[in-house]
């Protein structure tokens, strides 16, 4: 059937069960309607047979045992009182004598075969008339057998004869025939008309459901898992009727979403102060670090007058305060780029900031081979190139904090002429990242060293980072990993980079809000 190819849908199962209804229906119906026919058409053809039982014994006399006693006289049994196709017969214990039929023309013909002969003898004695097939010429008879006695020309008599009478069943069979064809059509034609409107009124009764599914397709499209999300999606007033099966289920999923868009505001409003704190923090506590590592660093320049132990610790608290720094200039960028603020957009080299980065890395360690790759033209982006820095900085610092002493790591720059995208890749022959860290690798404070240990060198924010910068400028990164290392690949649109809202960002000229 068309249409119905693939798993089974409540539509089709709909469309099915109304189809196969109405088949079973016309089928019980017609089954039914030709019982009936077929019996009444026995019925109606028994009573001609009981009629011409008693023409083919008009003659009959009183014989012994109470039986009419006839004598076989073609003329007098068969013709011409009896209709066209009338069988009659004689059978004596095992013969079967005097046996004739009428032609259409009214002629009689002696039909009576081998195969006749047994039947006939099979039906003698039975109460009520039975179809059988006379086989030859004859075909399928309603016969009735009546128990005589034979009178000969010379007066004597054959007791236990048989005069069996039958009719033919051709017009019932013709009859019966024709009613099953007309049935066949008529539920053919059913078939199809059921199937053309149970398909109307299934899609009819279905389209709610189609439209609450689009609705519900269109709010999991929605980024639900960060930033403000305005939740207007709603199922259609027409579909939200309590008074229906499906317009309850509209109503629920209208109350569903609004709930969800209550617990999404409660989370953005929890998740703005958490941010909001972050940021205060975070400027507040620059200043006082600031002071901590310049007493320090005035205390340690005056170790002339202080002991060895003190001069070692004031280094520590000046190391300590500076990492500590580090730490909340990274969780005030973060807040700042969540906010969309903090970007200077800008016509952007991304081939100097590739190489400038790779050259940082050559002087900041000699413990692994950097290798780079970029084209012989420049590659131009919008952005802003302090932070485009940072990001390319930030995963070279990964691979040479992650890997051990001695490890290759290769930065390639290219373009991606078909997305129209940028793209840098910096890949390392390590031995990889642990697969159940994967997931987390980009969230804030993820480590592959699940002991947290300062001796790992990092915040657990460098990745984060480079996520967040990589997502305020309209592009993405992805990191792939095995037992030949890790491969980081950051995609930056060449043209049309996605651009904070308005207010919150300045442009190359101007300076940060």
């Amino acid at each position: 059937m068309p249409g119905l190819a693939g798993p089974l849908t409540l539509r089709k199962r709909l469309i099915l069960s109304i189809v196969a209804l109405v088949v079973l229906l016309t089928v019980a119906i017609g089954a039914v309607s030709v019982v009936v026919l077929r019996v009444s058409l026995l019925s109606q053809l028994d009573g001609e047979l009981a009629d011409a039982t008693q023409r083919a014994l008009t003659n009959a006399t009183q014989g012994s045992a109470g039986r009419p006693s006839l004598t076989p006289d073609q003329y007098d049994i068969s013709a011409p009182r009896q209709a066209p196709g009338t069988f009659t017969a004689f059978v004596v214990g095992d013969q079967v004598i005097d046996a004739y039929s009428i032609t259409r023309t009214g002629q009689l013909d002696d039909p009576v075969t081998a195969q006749s002969s047994a039947t006939l003898q099979g039906v003698v004695d039975e109460p009520e008339p039975v179809s059988v097939d006379l086989g030859g010429t004859l075909g399928s008879y309603r016969v009735e057998s009546v128990p005589v006695s034979i009178a000969t020309a010379s007066g004597g008599s054959f007791s236990q004869a048989w005069l069996v009478v039958g009719l033919p069943l051709d017009g019932v069979t013709s009859t019966v025939t024709v009613m099953v064809v007309s049935i066949a059509a008529v539920t053919l034609l059913g078939l199809a008309v059921a199937i053309g409107i149970a398909f109307g009124v299934v899609r009819s009764a279905l389209r709610p459901l189609e439209r609450m599914s689009a609705t519900a397709l269109r709010v999991a499209e929605l980024p639900l898992d960060r930033g403000e999300v305005a939740l207007a999606e709603r199922v259609a007033a027409e579909d939200t009727d309590t008074r229906t099966e499906v317009g309850r289920v509209g109503a629920s999923l209208n109350r569903m979403l609004g709930h969800v868009e209550g617990a999404l505001e409660a989370r953005q409003q929890s998740e703005n102060k958490v941010r909001q704190f972050v940021a205060d923090a975070s400027h507040e506590l620059r200043t006082p670090l600031a002071s901590v590592r310049g007493y320090a660093e005035l205390t340690r320049r005056m170790n002339a007058d202080l002991p060895d132990d003190v001069v070692y610790a004031m280094g520590r608290i000046e190391s300590e305060s500076l990492r500590m720094t580090t730490l909340v200039e990274d969780l005030l960028l973060l807040a700042r780029l969540d906010e969309g603020r903090d970007l200077v957009v800008g016509e952007v080299d991304l081939t100097r900031i590739v190489l400038d980065a790779v050259n940082d890395a050559h002087a900041a360690s000699t413990t692994h081979e950097v290798d780079v790759d970029v084209p012989d033209e420049p590659v131009v982006v919008p952005g802003d190139g302090m932070r485009l820095q940072q990001i390319v900085a930030n995963l070279l610092t990964n691979a040479r904090t992650h890997t051990p002493e001695g490890t290759n790591v290769h930065v390639v720059l290219g373009v991606d002429d078909r997305a129209r995208e940028a793209v840098v890749t910096v890949a390392d022959d390590g031995p990889g990242i642990d697969p159940a860290v994967l997931p987390v690798l980009f969230e804030r404070f993820a480590r592959a060293d699940s002991s947290r240990s300062r001796l790992a060198g990092s915040t657990g924010l460098g990745l984060a980072i480079v996520e967040a910068v990589a997502h305020s400028h309209g592009g993405s990164v992805v990191v792939t990993s095995d037992e030949r290392g890790a491969v980081f690949t950051v995609r930056l649109p060449l043209e049309g980079a996605a651009v904070p809202s308005s207010g919150a960002v300045a442009t190359a000229a101007g300076v940060p809000t």
